[in-house]
């Protein structure tokens, strides 16, 4: 049985680590509001432009960018590379957040490699990287400055070569294993295939809105597209972080309720020993006072 001076380091200890998982779990509530706008932020632009492409996108054009042409499989002759960007955070404390992608990136591996194209890989974030790095892998590029505040600098930097390789047949595929931020507590990991470039769908109605273009439709979707292509992981990138900053705080939440749990069990056992050793105490002084009376 732990002796009561154990009991106070305990309850000490215990309550020093419920102050650090409240304060973490503050910190990550104000950086998941400031996530949440930037997401909120990324939709409409990238909307408006997977709009306008679809209007823009004809099948005679189709056949002209190399960003939306889909190359034959290895085995047919195409190009024998893919590329997966894994995007995780750079620190822990997030629960299942790290280890759900770093699940999700590998099957992807996986399931390229049984299709017979050589899978490189991209790694965003530290998690991520160290776990591949310690079971062997080699990566293609790592990042680590991106953090919890990306930009579309930070996208393109990353897609940019990319591009270039996919048009020049030299990639087959580019896909982004990334968390899709739908609320605080649903955040799934899923990957999204960048390049090539799925058609975005048409608005209802099925009408083509009557633009006057200049320049012409082809030279708008060569700058376009590639902004495309950039957009898209750039909303990976804010997407990810929204859920990071999600998974920490309910991390820190629960570890911060189950500290406040143990540290109430623990003043309950403190009390009980107390009471049970003044008790004892009591009795032998009350007994020791009846034998001098005897």
């Amino acid at each position: 049985m732990a002796t009561n001076r154990a009991l106070k380091g305990r309850i000490r200890s215990v309550n020093n680590t419920r102050k650090i998982t409240r304060t973490m779990e503050l910190v990550a509530t104000s950086k998941l509001k400031r996530a949440q706008d930037r997401v909120t932020a990324a939709r409409p632009f990238a909307q408006a432009l997977s709009e306008v492409i679809a209007d823009l996108v004809t099948p005679d054009l189709a056949a002209e960018f190399p960003l939306l042409r889909t190359w034959p499989k290895p085995a047919a002759g195409g190009p024998g590379r893919a590329v997966v960007v894994l995007i995780t955070s750079n620190r822990g404390l997030a629960g299942g957040f790290n280890a759900n992608l770093i699940k999700e990136a590998k099957r992807r591996i996986d399931a390229l490699s049984a299709e017979g194209y050589t899978v490189e890989l991209i790694g965003i974030g530290k998690k991520g990287v160290g776990f591949f790095k310690y079971i062997g892998r080699t990566f293609r590029s790592e990042r680590s400055d991106i953090g919890d505040k990306p930009t579309p600098e930070h996208a393109a930097s990353v897609m940019d070569e990319l591009i270039t390789e996919f048009a020049a047949a030299k990639i087959g595929v580019v896909e982004v294993v990334q968390s899709k931020f739908i609320s605080v507590l649903n955040s799934p990991p899923t990957t999204v295939r960048v390049l090539p470039v799925a058609m975005p769908a048409k608005a209802k109605g099925g009408m083509r809105p009557d633009y006057l273009l200049a320049p012409d439709a082809g030279t708008l979707l060569e700058a376009l597209l590639p902004l495309y292509v950039r957009n898209m992981l750039y909303r990976a990138l804010v997407e990810t972080v929204a859920a990071e900053q999600a998974a920490r705080r309910t991390a820190m939440k629960n570890a911060t309720d189950n500290a406040g749990d143990l540290l109430e069990a623990l003043k309950r056992r403190y009390n009980r020993q107390r009471q049970a050793q003044i008790t004892q105490e009591i009795a032998e002084l009350v007994g020791g006072a009846a034998a001098l009376q005897g």
